[in-house]
């Protein structure tokens, strides 16, 4: 085990407005204290203990009390640590008059006395707690399991205006986010997030024992920048079953019926649950928190409250009795009609776990439904039940697709290739060939084997509705591997209507990429229209398609990002995050982290950049689908990169190297490398890096791209190099991004602090707040050069204020001490060199000077910096030197 997740007790995160609440009520002259309500392993105990480290540090003496079944069977049992020796308990009314006095003592002692499991408690301990209450020799802090039956005497010291009552209900999702990166030290997968927030229920109990149980299994670990889930469902740990058997254990047996059959069958109605215990003891299992109830027009329907009752439930269940219990299922449900969506779904499940065997076109249909419902691993265990003679093309196509969604690439294929042989009609064979090269092109990476497959059928179908869809999954993979102009030609019939198209599920695949592709030429403006409109014509018809509508929203956030509307596109993501929290699309999920990624990354919050980036590179890893993968790696090298995490980029740029480039952000999947570069301190040749990558981004049409990279090698130092080119793009570059990148690199070319302080402001409106720190240290330079102190120090103060939103950023205009920014740009980029220990010479080579030119600016750097020594040099300047070797010399 490793983190905060090995200790005792959780870190306490996610309940700060109790917290706050308990501290406002606690400083009340007229307070009595502080009772907590809420479900057994709530966190009721944790937070009482909070409550109690506070009053302490107030200055109030502490006691715990825990009370129990077996402490109340004694009067004053559960306190009898609390009454002071000597005092005689004959008389009550004295008696308690004596403990008040002995316990406030001369110097009028205050106790904060906390009791656990309040509920619990002899009705005598409640009767002294009360009056030690009124007299204010004590104040409370208890906790109270909800649902709990609490005698008069209790209920009397509960109760009150003066005790704050907090009611503790479980974790949000955000919350179990929270409490997890908190506990393990690090960022934390989505995917890993929903699963053990749907699983614990937001318990934090549950939740805890199912991350240690994870992390003892290895089934929960991290690859140094991100944990992640390796099984779908984490197990626990032994102390959680025992935890939750002792609590099913307690219910009445009469219940237990119930109760199994909602573990096999998750939900039934209350009219069936009748059938099978008293609708008393129904009540009692509600109000004991194990099963909630839902009413759905005229349907009353209950279930367990939490995933893990079943589980426990399930694995207490003898075979026989399960068998048994599922094949009763299937009599109830085909005696209702099996009228419901689901319920052929739920039959051929109950059926074959029960008998091992299930009719073929059951299994079909069942597992049509699990796919619909994007639940791919049920679809595979149904289908994988029908005997290998009797699949037909329907199975094979579901298996293919199910597989290829779980990451089985391979197997995929394999059945794909069957399904096309079985295939009866022109509709079955197109279907074939659609998810043949579907899972050609992006989980086996053989793009031109997808091509050729596609190739092939438009020369065997000659119908135009044939041809239209075949042009558009043509023109879908072309975008995606890097011609985004050649793609949206092939785009052209789409349409706006998808019902007016051959497929509408080929509409909402060419939908998505349509705006995708606008993006990378440069239009942004049409690309988020384009966008907008396929998302509100997915949902119209959303029931009718295989992909959701999220996937829609996912080329919105990269047009929004391209077009310089930062926040918009980031609340498209988190908007597009929560609704890909219900679905499981890893494909759709890997390019949402990605276009997040790519979102911070221009913003420059680089530590949110780089958890996104792990979050892409951690699923693509998981389903196996590699294509999303290096440009993750990419953008991890870069992010690491302008961290000064100068090895951890180097291992990332040898890491994506090993995958085959995707072509997609043409030029882009250069970045690593080329702030690796500058983060060893060799600026030229991370110009020379993006100067090819820009070239080959303009080559394959990437209009973005290139205006990113250009816009990086004026970053550099070679502003007057692209500023002809960079005016050039922003005639077919719309959006505030563009233009402020072509006044960003115009006022570096003419070293103008006026240009540079106007543009800073104009990229701190679109939310570039690395861009907008770096053009406000610019401004500084060039004012210090030219003896204005005033406004140099103004315009520093500016970056560092837009420099605090970058998360650790280190880049080379963002140089903002007075030392350093009286050095000329080519002072600065010598005197990086010569920091990261490249000797003269090698510098002298890698600039094209000679060595003598070298050492004079290195005397001259020294001089302006006042120090004497590389070391000095580079502490003068802000640099992390301590890891990786000097840049090597380019020749």
């Amino acid at each position: 085990m490793s983190g905060q997740a090995r200790t005792a007790q959780w870190p306490l995160v996610g309940r700060e407005a109790e917290i706050k609440g308990f501290q406002l009520a606690w400083a009340a002259k007229r307070a009595e204290g502080t009772v907590i309500f809420g479900v057994g392993g709530v966190g009721k105990s944790r937070l009482a203990e909070e409550f109690l480290a506070w009053a302490r540090q107030d200055g109030w003496r502490i006691a715990r009390v825990t009370a129990s079944a077996a402490a109340a069977a004694i009067p004053l049992g559960a306190i009898a640590h609390l009454i002071p020796d000597g005092v005689d308990l004959s008389d009550p009314v004295k008696s308690f008059a004596d403990v008040a006095r002995v316990l406030s003592g001369a110097q009028r002692r205050r106790w904060a006395v906390l009791v656990d499991d309040l509920h619990l408690l002899d009705a005598t301990s409640a009767v002294l707690l009360r009056q030690l209450l009124d007299v204010g020799v004590m104040r409370l802090i208890g906790t109270v399991r909800t649902g709990e039956p609490m005698s008069e005497a209790v209920e009397a010291l509960c109760g009150g205006d003066a005790l704050y009552r907090v009611d503790l209900s479980e974790l949000d999702r955000e919350q179990v986010a929270v409490v997890l990166r908190s506990a393990l030290g690090g960022s934390v997968g989505k995917r890993t997030v929903h699963t053990l927030y749907t699983t614990s229920g937001g318990n934090m109990l549950y939740l805890r024992e199912l991350v240690v149980g994870a992390l003892s299994s290895r089934t929960l670990t991290s690859d140094g920048q991100i944990w992640d889930l390796s099984e779908e469902q984490p197990l626990g740990t032994p102390r959680l079953t025992e935890l939750i058997g002792a609590l099913l254990a307690s219910v009445d047996v009469r219940a237990r019926p119930v109760l199994e059959m909602l573990a096999l069958c998750e939900s039934m109605s209350l009219t069936d649950a009748e059938a099978l215990a008293p609708l008393g003891v129904l009540a009692e299992i509600e109000a004991a928190g194990l099963t909630h109830t839902l009413r759905e027009r005229r349907r009353t329907t209950i279930s367990l409250t939490q995933p893990l009752y079943g589980e426990v439930l399930r694995s207490k269940i003898p075979s026989i009795r399960r068998r048994g219990l599922l094949l009763e299922l299937v009599r109830r449900t085909e005696a209702h009609g099996a009228r419901r969506r689901d319920d052929q779904l739920h039959i051929a499940s109950w059926r074959l776990t029960a008998t091992g065997t299930a009719d073929p076109m059951q299994l079909i249909q069942a597992a049509a439904l699990a796919s619909h419902v994007l639940d791919f691993q049920q679809a595979v265990t149904l289908l994988r039940a029908i005997p290998d003679d009797q699949h037909v093309f329907m199975s094979l196509l579901l298996l293919g697709n199910s597989l290829f969604e779980l990451g089985n690439a391979s197997a995929a294929d394999e059945a794909l290739i069957r399904a096309h042989k079985l295939a009866g009609d022109d509709y079955e064979k197109l279907s074939a060939v659609f998810a043949r090269t579907t899972c050609l092109f992006w989980a086996n990476d053989r793009t031109d084997e997808a091509f050729a497959v596609n190739e092939a059928a438009t020369a065997e179908f000659t119908g135009s509705a044939e041809q239209a869809c075949l042009r558009v999954n043509e023109g879908f993979m072309r975008v995606f591997s890097g011609h985004p102009e050649r793609g949206l030609a092939l785009l052209q019939d789409l349409g706006d209507d998808p019902l007016k198209f051959p497929s509408i599920n080929i509409w909402v695949m060419g939908a998505a990429v349509k705006p995708t592709a606008l993006a990378l030429i440069g239009r942004t403006s049409a690309a988020v229209r384009v966008a907008e409109a396929a998302y509100a014509q997915h949902s119209r018809v959303s029931e009718q398609t295989l992909l959701r509508p999220v996937a829609q929203l996912i080329p919105l956030v990269l047009a929004l990002a391209k077009a310089g509307r930062l926040d918009e596109a980031r609340k498209v993501g988190e908007r597009a995050r929560k609704e890909l929290d219900e679905v499981h699309s890893p494909l759709t999920g890997i390019w949402l982290a990605f276009y997040q990624a790519h979102t911070e990354w221009l913003a420059g919050h680089l530590e949110d950049a780089r958890h996104w980036f792990a979050e892409a590179a951690a699923l693509s890893r998981a389903c196996r689908n590699y294509r999303g993968l290096r440009p993750a790696l990419a953008g991890l090298a870069a992010t690491a990169a302008v961290l000064g995490k100068v090895d951890e980029a180097e291992t990332f740029v040898d890491d994506a190297a090993s995958y085959p480039a995707m072509g997609f952000h043409n030029g882009e999947h250069r970045l690593g490398e080329a702030w690796l570069h500058v983060a060893r301190g060799n600026l030229r040749k991370a110009r020379t890096v993006l100067a090819e990558a820009a070239e080959e981004a303009r080559h394959n049409g990437h209009v973005a791209s290139e205006a990113l990279l250009l816009t990086d090698i004026a970053r550099l130092g070679g502003a007057k190099d692209v500023v002809g080119r960079l005016n050039e793009i922003t005639s077919t570059f719309d959006g505030p991004l563009s233009a402020a990148y072509a006044h960003l690199v115009a006022a570096l070319a003419s070293d103008d602090p006026d240009q540079c302080l106007a543009v800073s402001e104009e990229l701190v409106a679109i939310g570039a707040d690395l861009l907008a720190a770096e053009a406000a240290s610019a401004a500084a330079a060039a004012l210090r050069r030219v003896g204005n102190t005033r406004r140099a120090t103004a315009a520093v103060l500016r970056a560092q204020e837009y420099a605090s939103r970058c998360q650790g950023a280190r880049t080379p205009l963002m140089a903002t001490s007075e030392a350093a920014l009286a050095l000329t740009p080519r002072e600065q980029e010598i005197a990086r060199l010569a920091a990261y220990g490249t000797t003269s010479k090698d510098i002298a080579a890698m600039l094209h000077l000679s060595v003598r030119t070298i050492d004079n600016h290195l005397h001259h750097v020294y001089t302006k910096l006042g120090v004497t020594t590389r070391r000095g040099l580079a502490q003068a300047l802000g640099l992390n030197t301590s890891s990786g070797a000097a840049p090597r010399v380019a020749r």
